[in-house]
């Protein structure tokens, strides 16, 4: 038959490198949506009128097979894994509703609900790519120092949002593999507490921080070690100053209109 063979005659590359353009693209969306999977899945969702309990959502696609990660300062990681958040919610929600806005029953700034929350991380600090602790005070890392002419928050007192005397900035905490601050270190008179360094503004001879009270400073979650942050603390303390922009008074819970 005429034309037999001659596949440019009746066959469009372009058309078919096209096709597998696109089919590549959707194979692509597949996997990345699927390994986007590998941690906080399966879902708990609290409708109980399909079960009769707690209804696990997955989605499309499934999740994927676990896959076991090595560390890099040693140990593994299987994920996803059977591993929950079994900490109960110190929180009811307001209506019968699935998503309905839940209402703290504690301490919101400590339960860790709403903006407070924070997530069950290692309790061991992070480190940096040749295995030092990554972020810690100056007086350890003594490579560190202030700009001279740079603003120097240490000696300059600490005012949370009613403008009431938290405490005085006593050293800071910086980021040894990005080089940059992290944290100041304020003493509250009773205790040492970290200040996330976004949470502050330094203005001339004062720190003001309007997230918190200047009594709310005495609750900040603490360390155990006075030259260390593990990432679990690094969660709870950046939860406690979040949860404040909420919780720290009554009347940042009320609506705005």
């Amino acid at each position: 038959m005429e034309g037999t063979g001659n596949i440019g005659g009746y066959l469009d590359v372009a058309q078919v490198v096209l096709y597998m353009f696109w089919m590549f693209f959707a194979g692509l969306i597949f996997y990345l949506h699927r390994e986007n999977k590998r941690e906080g899945y399966p879902l708990d969702s609290d409708r109980t009128d399909r079960s009769g309990g707690r209804v696990l959502v997955v989605g499309w696609p499934p999740l994927p097979k676990p896959k076991t990660y090595t560390l890099p300062h040693g140990g593994t990681q299987t994920l996803p894994n059977d591993r929950r958040d079994t900490r109960p919610i110190a929180a009811v929600p307001t209506a019968g509703f699935p998503g309905a806005p839940l209402e703290p029953t504690g301490n919101p700034m400590l339960d860790g609900v709403g903006p407070g929350a924070y997530a069950e991380r290692h309790d061991e600090p992070d480190m940096t790519y040749d295995g030092h602790i990554k972020i810690v005070p100056i007086r350890v890392a003594q490579d560190f120092f202030v700009v001279k002419g740079s603003h120097d928050p240490r000696g300059k007192p600490v005012f949370g949002a009613d403008g009431e005397q938290g405490g005085t900035v006593v050293d800071l905490w910086v980021d040894r593999s990005e080089g940059v601050l992290r944290y100041l270190e304020v003493d509250t008179g009773s205790r040492r507490v970290l200040l996330p360094a976004t949470f502050s503004n330094v203005k001339g001879h004062k720190v003001q921080v309007d997230s918190i009270l200047g009594s709310q400073f005495a609750q900040v979650p603490g360390l155990r070690n006075p030259d260390a942050v593990t990432l679990l603390e690094e969660d709870k303390i950046c939860g406690y100053y979040g949860g404040g922009t909420l919780y720290a008074t009554a009347e940042r819970r009320e609506p705005l209109i």
